[in-house]
């Protein structure tokens, strides 16, 4: 797979229980990236979960997604979280209250636009969680339905406080 990014768009938002990024997936590329540069939220232990969005524009929400993801804790031991069917991908991210920080800064999606295909995700990042050291997280996940994706909707137990994303093409 070619490492060449192309920018397609950059997103923020705050104060918002629902972050949606749409018109990002085309039929120009079929790998695409996206960075979360920043992810505030004043709940410590709130996680964030991903949902895609469809060619309608609708958020899709039915239990057609599965993840597995690995919390790599350098002041505890490694657990992991798992689901074959949910609504929502979960533990895209991570919020330390009120600092700039995920641990899903790095998400890759395969075959976004491809209504042939399900759609796959993996994601990594990091995070230096206050008070308790460094933490990892790899993950993996899959859009069980093949149908044509655009965009992708973000969300929080609680309000997002800031986020922002950048969206490239992978060549």
């Amino acid at each position: 797979m070619a490492t060449n990014l192309q920018f397609i768009k950059s997103v923020s938002g705050s104060d918002v229980s629902i972050f949606n990024i749409t018109n990002c997936f085309s039929s120009s590329y079929d790998v695409y990236q996206i960075n979360i540069v920043e992810y505030i939220n004043d709940d410590l232990s709130d996680f964030f979960a991903m949902r895609f969005i469809d060619s309608g524009g609708n958020i899709i929400s039915d239990t057609e997604y599965a993840y597995a993801n690995l919390n790599m804790r350098s002041y505890t031991s490694f657990s992991q979280n798992k689901s074959a069917s949910t609504s929502e991908i979960n533990n895209i991210g991570y919020s330390q209250s009120n600092s700039i920080s995920s641990t899903a800064n790095n998400i890759i999606i395969y075959n976004p636009f491809d209504s042939s295909s399900f759609t796959f995700v993996n994601w990594s990042g990091a995070i230096n969680v206050h008070g308790f050291g460094g933490a990892g997280a790899k993950a993996i996940g899959c859009h069980k339905n093949a149908e044509q994706i655009t965009g992708v909707s973000f969300h929080a137990g609680n309000s997002i406080n800031s986020i922002k994303v950048n969206v490239y093409g992978i060549d």
